[in-house]
């Protein structure tokens, strides 16, 4: 089978969308023997390199100035739909037609995947704003809303195989290996990671180290993991510098034990949610996107997770007060829940009936 993702990244787009199509590159070659292929933009801050190092190959489009007239997540093609297209569409006539193109992006809809239509045999999208309809066979929102069921209904066509919910979450094969090593968390708080994201352009990064600082929790553990295209990388090394309990680290490839490792978690919202939930660990979550606010509150409700609410509200005494109020018997109880809500996620095969 032949697998071409169009996926991008970049410091305004972040990494979430490309880690998840990696994860899910890397199951289809192992498991279904698929050759794969990427097809990506290079726009600045991307993690180009990255899939390369992978060993998969990358079929890079031209860096382009965003156009004036480009607004909202158009911006992150930084051309129009349609070159966007044709570009493609150039190389996959050379990759030759694949058997599924997945695209993960919020500024692609059905005027693309028109165009893209008779080059590929299958489109899938990956999406979770339900804001614009698509011309795909498959459409993979691995995300818990209230009304999931109802999100896309005059979205796709009436053959689109729609996999909703967590129980579809694209897992890397580190947090089932993680899984078999689950610890009991008692309630109490030895243990802090922080990660917001691969980017974190707002720098939530700090603010939560700053009320973690408050608190002088000086005998507690605090990871501080940042991605490769954080843009204040130097200052978040420098301030765990100064404080002996604080340990930096900068684009981890093991993040599962990190979570396993942990008693609470502070950071997104986003994929990681499955991730942190299937490892049964408890968060504090500041949405740093607003497509972030509907399913963290979906999830809040369950008792997952506990939400502050968008970064532009939450301050550093509300984290210091969120991280005092969660130890105990709440983030026990919270511990426990995630691990019963994540006992199936990512179970499903995503092409078993395709």
């Amino acid at each position: 089978m032949k697998i071409v993702f169009r996926v991008d990244s970049s410091l305004q787009i972040g990494s979430g969308h490309l880690m998840r199509c990696l994860t899910l590159a890397e199951r289809l070659k192992k498991e279904n023997g698929s050759d794969v292929y990427f097809i990506m933009r290079d726009l600045s801050g991307n993690l180009i390199d990255l899939v390369k190092q992978k060993k998969i190959t990358v079929f890079e489009l031209p860096q382009v100035e965003p156009g004036e007239a480009l607004a909202g997540y158009a911006k992150w093609l930084t051309v129009t739909q349609e070159q966007d297209a044709a570009e493609t569409i150039a190389s996959i006539e050379i990759i030759g037609k694949p058997d599924i193109l997945i695209i993960d992006s919020y500024a692609i809809d059905i005027t693309w995947e028109n165009m893209l239509r008779p080059y590929v045999e299958k489109i899938m999208v990956i999406d979770d704003l339900a804001n614009r309809k698509h011309d795909c066979d498959i459409l993979l929102d691995q995300n818990e809303y209230r009304n999931k069921d109802k999100r896309y209904e005059y979205l796709v066509p009436q053959h689109c195989q729609l996999l909703l919910g967590p129980q579809h979450a694209i897992l890397r094969e580190e947090f089932y290996e993680e899984r078999k090593k689950i610890r009991v968390r008692d309630g109490k708080i030895n243990n802090i990671l922080v990660f917001f994201g691969g980017s974190d352009t707002g720098n939530e990064t700090m603010k939560a180290l700053q009320a973690i600082s408050m608190l002088e929790f000086n005998d507690i553990t605090v990871n501080v993991i940042v991605g490769k295209s954080n843009p204040n990388q130097k200052e978040i090394e420098k301030f765990c510098d100064k404080n002996n309990n604080m340990h930096y680290f900068c684009q981890v490839d093991n993040i599962a034990e990190f979570m396993n490792a942990a008693d609470l978690a502070i950071g997104a919202g986003g994929t990681i949610t499955w991730e942190r939930c299937f490892l049964g660990l408890p968060a504090i979550v500041v949405a740093i996107a607003d497509n972030q606010v509907e399913l963290t509150e979906a999830c809040a409700s369950k008792g997952i997770l506990v939400f502050l609410g968008d970064k532009s509200t939450v301050t550093t005494p509300l984290l210091s007060q969120a991280i005092l109020n969660i130890e105990g018997r709440t983030l026990k109880k919270i511990a426990q829940n995630c691990l019963d809500e994540g006992k199936d996620y990512g179970r499903r095969n995503i092409f078993a009936s395709s």
